[in-house]
């Protein structure tokens, strides 16, 4: 089969034997974008690097199908020039380090000429937690802060505290503080820094709502109920994925949010909410929960992504 020269996606992200295709949005993503005649080009960001003026990236052309045991197949290893590409979807897992914002200041080198989402720029820009502070009337009481007697004064005026890293993902290194506890909260801020305090919502027991922004628009909504005795609503952390609606209340906030991130040229991210409460989490680096939107409701929203990039 003959493809043009630019009919390739190339995928930065963590390697895909890494990724559950039961799951996954960048699988998911990538196998739309195969029946649009796309091929598939993968690469670690380690492998990425400016040679000669040129964005090359050390990887592999790649196939994935739901229908076989392993839900991939390598084709090809390559070292691609990046130019090359109709798009590049960014689509590694946090943490938000150094590299991360190596990666986001080379790709910005070519970022004119090949459709990044999202874009390199805007997510080196915009801190997937404290981007929220501008919504905090739409939030529970929250603090970003590594000053420990802003915390102290914090946590005795909630007394049940959530406290998570402002550079972290997928529910990881989060606790629920029912107790002043002096030696935890340095050791946090020892290894990451900045944290977020938020005031515990009890009834995340019941779940919360992940909603899908696709360039602008409020596109649909999942509910993720933790397992018993967990307050995380991370898939990965065992949560039940459920079929919901947004109320009025969390629709206005939602379309707000979108509106603001299509200006901030943010073009697909995630945004979630306990107890008609954002949680202050704006997913922008990578953010999940497509493929299983689409198992609960039959909507496609990997169909819209690639429509609104006019692929």
């Amino acid at each position: 089969m003959n493809y043009m020269i630019n009919k390739i996606v190339a995928i930065q992200g963590n390697h895909p034997t890494t990724l559950n295709p039961k799951t996954d949005t960048s699988i998911f993503l990538a196998k739309e974008a195969q029946k649009k005649k796309y091929r598939i080009f993968y690469y670690d960001p380690k492998n990425l690097s400016i040679v000669n003026s040129k964005v090359m990236a050390l990887g592999f052309f790649i196939k994935f199908d739901y229908s076989k045991k392993k839900s991939f197949k390598i084709l090809k290893k390559q070292k691609l020039d990046l130019q090359k590409c109709k798009f590049i979807l960014v689509r590694q897992d946090p943490p938000f380090n150094m590299e991360y914002i190596s990666t986001t200041y080379i790709l910005d080198t070519i970022k004119d000429k090949v459709k990044i989402i999202n874009n390199p720029t805007s997510i080196r820009n915009i801190s997937e937690k404290i981007y929220s502070a501008k919504y905090q009337k739409f939030m529970p009481s929250t603090l970003f802060s590594q000053n420990i007697s802003e915390i102290k004064k914090f946590f005795k005026n909630h007394k049940k505290v959530i406290l998570k890293p402002v550079n972290s993902f997928s529910g990881n290194n989060i606790y629920l503080l029912t107790k002043f506890d002096f030696k935890l909260i340095k050791k946090i801020i020892k290894k990451h820094d900045y944290i977020m305090c938020q005031k515990f919502l009890p009834r995340i027991s019941i779940g919360d709502k992940r909603v899908f922004i696709i360039n602008g628009k409020v596109c649909g909504v999942i509910s993720r109920v933790p397992k018993k005795n967990s307050f995380l609503s991370n898939l990965s952390k065992g949560a039940t994925p459920i079929n919901t609606k947004l109320t009025k209340v969390e629709k206005k906030i939602s379309k707000l949010i979108a509106i603001d991130l299509k200006k901030e040229n943010i073009f697909f991210a995630g945004i979630d909410f306990i107890d008609q409460k954002l949680n202050g989490d704006i997913n922008i680096t990578s953010p999940t929960g497509l493929k299983t939107f689409y198992d609960l409701s039959k909507i496609n929203l990997a169909k819209t992504f690639w429509k609104e990039l006019k692929a």
